[in-house]
């Protein structure tokens, strides 16, 4: 008789008992498993902060006469004030694939036995720290204290994410729509009701900048008067990141119960319905980046939800992954990047490569070349630190 087939007879149970626990790892595993559309979508994101909108400039600058060109170009710059571009999704795409993360990172901090406080700490501790790299980036290290900005984007992620993420642990889902809905309503509310002025929305006049003026220490950006990543505008970027956590939620659901393809078909419905939510509110209250409203919280949401349906559909559920690896090198060290940038001359180091063949080409073709030089430096410095494993985690 065999050794399996002795420990068979012997203790049945416990033989059942650990063939379970063997299925149960076995799942866990496949839960664990990441999500390569949504390191694909991320770095599709960066990629516009790396020199991808400048590129997409300097093609359209191939076709002068073309209106469709010229208003793709248009679409790689901010508006002013109200109104949207494609340069303005960036950064809440980015913040909204933030938190279509964290349901899978919560489920594998429980699943491995990780105390709720400890959670509580790792949730924090991943705030402050945004924050702080957030002065870093706008010039810590002078020491210049009393000029410096201390509102950034990186703080905006570090502290929107921060909070959705401790309502996502403490409350049901359907407590924080509740929640995600009176802090939409109420932050337009406050900033119709409250200021005196026949214009609450525009940059004079705004509750948003009049809060900012006294909470803030330093530097604001928009002149003194208003800064787009400030506190109070924080409010509604909560809700950016809840809503990717709700995102990330539908596609934990097991096949069983939800195929990816009835995920993706949920997740284009839901953002058809934000879109024209954001779209008919905002005849009453204006989409608007720099003030954070609740109509840019909704169309961009829609948008970011498409997006990331897409990439999901494409990658996860149909298995076509390889033509993402461009992206994906970007999207696992985007942080990095984004720092990088700041500290690291790439241009310089562009230019010493093609920076001579550019200047011999006519103005047109030779930025182009120096736009695809700097993208190809950048990429190739995330690719060295992709090949090392080396990735930067907050």
């Amino acid at each position: 008789m065999k050794y399996t087939e002795i420990l068979w007879a012997i203790d049945k149970k416990n033989v059942i008992l650990y063939l379970k626990n063997l299925n149960t790892m076995e799942a866990q595993k496949k839960k664990n498993v990441r999500l390569m559309s949504l390191d694909a979508l991320r770095g599709f994101d960066m990629l516009f902060l790396m020199g991808l909108a400048g590129w997409v400039v300097a093609v359209c600058n191939f076709f002068p006469d073309s209106g469709f060109a010229q208003w793709i170009s248009g679409q790689m710059e901010h508006v002013k004030w109200n109104g949207l571009a494609h340069h303005d999704t960036i950064f809440p795409l980015f913040l909204f694939v933030a938190g279509i993360s964290f349901p899978f990172s919560f489920a594998k901090q429980r699943a491995s036995g990780k105390s709720m406080q400890g959670i509580y700490y790792k949730i924090i501790k991943r705030g402050v720290v945004l924050v702080f790299l957030g002065c870093v980036y706008n010039g810590l290290f002078r020491l210049d204290f009393e000029n410096m900005r201390y509102a950034s984007v990186l703080g905006r992620i570090g502290l929107a994410w921060m909070f959705a993420a401790l309502l996502f642990v403490n409350f049901k889902t359907s407590v924080n729509v509740i929640i995600a809905i009176v802090i939409l309503v109420g932050y337009w509310l406050l900033l119709w009701l409250v200021p005196d002025a026949s214009d609450p929305y525009s940059l004079e006049n705004n509750l948003v900048g009049a809060i900012d003026r006294v909470i803030l220490p330093g530097r604001l950006h928009e002149g003194g008067l208003f800064d787009p990543e400030g506190l109070f505008s924080t409010l509604p970027a909560i809700v950016t990141a809840l809503l990717g956590m709700f995102t990330g939620q539908l596609v934990q659901l097991p096949e069983e119960k939800c195929s990816g393809s009835k995920k993706v078909l949920y997740m284009l419905i839901g953002a058809i319905a934000l879109v024209l939510i954001g779209w008919v509110w905002s005849y009453v209250f204006p989409i608007n980046k720099k003030l954070w409203t609740s109509t840019f919280v909704c169309v961009v949401a829609g948008y970011s939800l498409f997006m990331f349906a897409l990439f999901y559909y494409i990658i996860d559920v149909k298995g076509y992954a390889r033509w993402s690896f461009f992206f994906r090198i970007v999207g696992l060290n985007s942080i990095t990047i984004y720092l990088a940038q700041r500290i690291v001359n790439f241009g310089q180091i562009s230019d010493f490569f093609l920076g001579g063949l550019a200047s011999k080409c006519p103005d047109t073709l030779g930025a182009f070349i120096s736009i695809s030089s700097y993208i190809a430096v950048c990429w190739l410095f995330l690719y060295f630190l992709y090949k090392k494993k080396i990735f930067l985690k907050v």
